[in-house]
């Protein structure tokens, strides 16, 4: 598998990734990160003792996890792939069976039916985007071009995927853009210059503020500074390099001051603009940075 899908779920703020199997269709998780999950263990080397001991105990068994157990390779903190223990969607099932507790139970409650979710099916539509023939056809840094985004991700989900909202809307105690001056606004936006990172930048932070959805902007807007940047610069943001709370922090300040925002976003950019590992990466994060 030399060009495989990376996906990185979050659970409890911690990292689940899986490797996509295209000769049989079908995802494999990493073990280590799952019995981390589990164990609430942060330390890399008891998780990984942790989970010796207990492929140890299950062989005895005569458990058949063991031998559904693959290894492939993944990155590390340091860089390198490194081969690790995977199993497969029924391999984690039954390996969830042998944690009791509470803990365990949310866990499998939540592998088990976040794909069926509305982020979910739409995460699959951001994730099919990349090898579309579509994106390629979006109108980049127009207002159009956000609600093909936004169409493409909540199609079938929403009603109102791709449709500009017709009601005000807030968060966090934060107003929006007001509908009656909305239009304006996004007029406005659309003709705001983007040839510098510091114009593309200011650009995207109009657009929050402009929230032109009722629900997914923040999910279609990341998409869309990307294909900025990727036009004007030639490129896009490592979102992996920006931690949750720094980013909605940041973004919660734009609206008076981006200069933090700035800063994050400026020390996340690469060059991988059409590396499918790097825009499958970003869609993770970015789904993650929504999660309550």
């Amino acid at each position: 598998m030399s060009d495989t899908k990376i996906s990185i779920r979050f659970f409890d703020d911690r990292e689940v990734r899986a490797l996509w199997d295209e000769l049989n269709a079908k995802w494999w998780f990493s073990v280590l990160d799952i019995v981390s999950v589990l164990t609430d263990q942060d330390d890399y080397a008891k998780t990984r003792n942790y989970w010796k001991y207990l492929k140890a105990k299950l062989k005895n068994e005569n458990s058949q996890l063991v031998s559904a157990t693959t290894q492939l390779k993944l990155t590390a903190a340091d860089g390198k792939k490194y081969k690790s223990d995977m199993l497969d969607y029924d391999g984690i099932i039954a390996l969830g069976k042998t944690f009791p507790g509470t803990k365990a139970n949310r866990f499998m409650e939540w592998f088990t039916f976040s794909d069926e979710s509305i982020d979910g099916k739409s995460k699959t539509k951001a994730y099919a985007l990349f090898e579309s023939s579509f994106i390629n056809s979006i109108e980049v840094g127009s207002t159009n071009g956000l609600q093909q985004i936004h169409a493409y991700l909540f199609g079938g989900l929403y009603d109102f995927a791709g449709q500009i909202r017709q009601k005000n809307i807030s968060k966090g105690g934060f107003k929006f853009a007001t509908l009656r001056f909305l239009k304006d606004t996004l007029d406005q936006i659309e003709v705001m210059p983007e040839s510098t990172f510091d114009e593309i930048v200011e650009k995207y932070v109009e657009m929050n503020i402009a929230h032109p959805f009722m629900e997914g902007n923040g999910r279609s807007t990341r998409i869309w500074l990307d294909l900025i940047l990727k036009k004007r610069l030639t490129k896009c943001v490592d979102w992996s390099k920006i931690g949750k709370i720094d980013y909605m922090n940041a973004m919660v300040q734009s609206s008076e001051n981006s200069n933090i925002l700035k800063g994050f976003l400026k020390d996340a950019l690469t060059i991988e603009i059409d590396s499918r590992e790097m825009y499958m990466k970003g869609i993770d994060y970015s789904y993650y940075y929504e999660e309550e």
